[in-house]
């Protein structure tokens, strides 16, 4: 209850705080505690006490400043431009009254968060105000401004929503035999509408909620097991993909109004990617699930939490998120259920290997009983090429069809592979590998590019250093040119320089891509480049298979032909999936070893091989459920 809370809250307070300073409210808002002060300037020269007080109630504790000691918003205004230094290159500053609170946004947020928050600490002092520090994104990006905007209108609202969350965590823990049960509601013997509900005897969360573009499908929501949906404490989402997140607006549209969790790369990358979906859906004359008010409740009710933070997301459990190495902001949620009665781990998508882009997936936990695991390359032919490998046989493909004059047409998925193809021509031009030509990027992968500039630190260790340390970020390089609508991209069709083009769809199944694809098919100076993969009866694969006539529709309504002459290669090993070597390391590498595997995520047979595998190797129970199959792990 939240009385006990508050009490317990109290209680510390009164034994941690020095007597001077005075807390003038208690608040809970969802799994953080928020205290009010008159005494920032003192709280804010003593921050271990923030930490022990945590430490004792076992919340996540936010100090915020009383509204009578706020400095009026003009007179803060003039003193954060003068406390900040020139060199953070401030670019706008917004107050949020309700809450206490003044966001700044810094092209360089560290020079003031570093030193030990000195900087920090004298604003707080100064202005009475808590400064919330954003980066600007390097690269103009349309849907982080939205976001932004959006979240300062619904400050109100999303405080009141917070309240309600902190009570429905807060709730009285039953007394009763505990028990844990997961039911797969969809990703399972497959791949795509990944879904997994997990359910104990006191609270109820579902992990992911996607969407299977191939085919068309969706989870199955309608279970008893489910519904109805306000009885859910808690989505958790593990990263942007469509088939992870694609539905979840729609838990919206029919009346969940419950808690999101995710990080906040995945926040901004699956609004992004909900928006062109219902897009497309409407340029193909499909009725779409939701619509762009569900997206807007959606990210009201989103809590972003980073790795390695610990929350409280029902009255029985306790998450956090962990890197998975898989695209941007992409996480591996750890649930600890009760007091010490049970941990899972649900992977979600992972890659065990060091990319250009992001750490290999974590896996040492603190303590894991049962983990739901990917199994999408877990056949026994499913073995990649190293990112070394595949760098090196993607860099000779693009300079031999410089040296013939020709253009390279690069289909991607917008977000994750774009970027490393982007990371790995950047890296080849600067050493003199490659000719400097110009790379187009045509879709929504500036917009993607942009997210990768406004969260450098969930890149791998080397790019994070270059980027902020050394100020160096290779997706800012000058050859990187952005094709903005059709009479620009008939530019760059009907120009007779090399150069190489990143456009979406991946598969060619319709995007930006079919215009180069048609216009340069004909040609054999020209390339095109999979990195990707190709599912069966696309566009793409036919290509792979040799086909030589690509026929399609005008805008007049005219059928056409147009013969395939271009050089058609496959580059694989740019895959944000581990292959099967990877997946069966990641289980021999980590601390510790779960009691129970179940697999996911997968097509039936790659399930069963990679289940095979895992139970002769390491002699733990491993389960492939069906779709709608229950398992009871307590």
């Amino acid at each position: 209850m939240l009385g006990d809370l508050l009490s317990n809250v109290k209680s510390a307070i009164s034994t941690i705080f020095p007597s001077g300073i005075e807390i003038t409210s208690i608040e809970f808002e969802g799994p953080f505690v928020v205290l009010y002060t008159k005494n920032m300037d003192i709280i804010a020269d003593k921050p271990d006490l923030v930490k022990m007080l945590a430490m004792r109630i076992h919340r996540r504790v936010v100090i915020r400043p009383d509204p009578s000691i706020l400095l009026p918003q003009d007179e803060s205004e003039k003193s954060i431009n003068k406390i900040v230094p020139k060199e953070a290159e401030v670019t706008s500053i917004y107050f949020q009254p309700e809450i206490g609170e003044v966001v700044i946004e810094a092209k360089d947020p560290s020079v003031i968060t570093g030193n030990n928050d000195f900087i920090l600490n004298e604003l707080k002092k100064e202005i009475g105000w808590l400064p919330i520090v954003i980066r600007t994104p390097p690269l103009k990006s349309k849907i982080v401004d939205d976001i932004r905007m959006h979240m300062r209108m619904v400050q109100e609202d999303r405080k009141k929503f917070l309240e309600m969350v902190a009570k429905k965590i807060s709730r009285p823990r039953s007394t009763g035999e505990h028990w844990m049960r997961l039911t797969a509601l969809g990703g399972y013997h497959e791949v795509g509408r990944s879904a997994h509900l997990l359910t104990t005897d006191q609270s109820k969360i579902l992990v992911e909620c996607g969407y299977d573009v191939a085919n068309g499908g969706t989870p199955y929501l309608n279970m008893p097991e489910l519904l109805p949906l306000d009885s859910l404490d808690a989505v958790i989402i593990t990263h942007a993909h469509i088939d992870h997140s694609g539905l979840l607006p729609a838990l919206f549209k029919y009346r969940y109004d419950g808690p999101v969790y995710c990080t906040p790369p995945t926040r901004d990358m699956m609004t992004m990617l909900m928006l062109d979906f219902i897009k497309v859906n409407q340029s193909d004359g499909q009725k779409s699930f939701y619509d762009s008010e569900d997206v807007r409740s959606m990210l009201k009710n989103c809590i972003v939490m980073n790795y390695g933070e610990t929350t409280d997301i029902a009255p029985d459990m306790r998450m956090t998120f962990h890197n998975a190495g898989h695209i941007l902001g992409s996480a591996s949620v750890h649930i600890h259920i009760g007091d010490g009665d049970y941990n899972i781990v649900f992977t979600g998508d992972i890659k065990y290997e060091k990319t250009w882009l992001f750490n290999p997936a974590a896996n040492k936990f603190p303590r894991i009983e049962a983990l739901v695991m990917e199994s999408t390359y877990g056949g026994h032919k499913d073995i990649q090429p190293s990112r070394s490998d595949a760098t090196d046989l993607l860099v000779s493909l693009v300079k031999r069809s410089m040296e013939r004059n020709g253009h390279v047409l690069i289909p991607v998925f917008a977000v994750g592979r774009s970027q490393e193809v982007m990371l790995v021509l950047s890296d080849a031009i600067k050493n003199r590998i490659l000719p400097e030509v110009n790379v187009y990027m045509d879709g929504l992968i500036h917009e993607a590019t942009a997210l990768h500039t406004t969260y450098p630190e969930y890149l791998n260790t080397a790019l994070k250093f270059d980027i902020l340390q050394e100020k160096n970020n290779p997706f800012l390089s000058s050859f990187f040119k952005i094709v903005n609508n059709s009479a620009e991209r008939e530019k760059v069709i009907n120009d007779p320089e090399p150069c190489v083009v990143l456009a979406t769809s991946g598969m060619l199944n319709g995007g930006p891509v079919m215009e180069y694809f048609r216009n340069w098919c004909d040609s054999a100076s020209n390339s095109l480049i999979f990195v990707g993969y190709q599912a069966e009866n696309s566009t793409g694969r036919r290509i792979q298979r040799g086909m030589n006539e690509y026929i399609y529709i005008d805008k007049n309504g005219v059928q056409k032909s147009v013969p395939i002459r271009l050089s058609v290669e496959t580059c694989d090993g740019f895959s944000g999936h581990s292959d099967r070597n990877q997946l069966i390391n990641y289980v021999a590498k980590m601390e510790p070893k779960p009691s129970v595997i179940i697999l996911s995520h997968g097509d039936y047979q790659k399930s069963i091989e990679l289940a095979s595998v895992l139970r002769n190797k390491f002699n733990i129970d491993i389960k492939v459920p069906n779709n709608l199959e229950t398992v009871r792990l307590i």
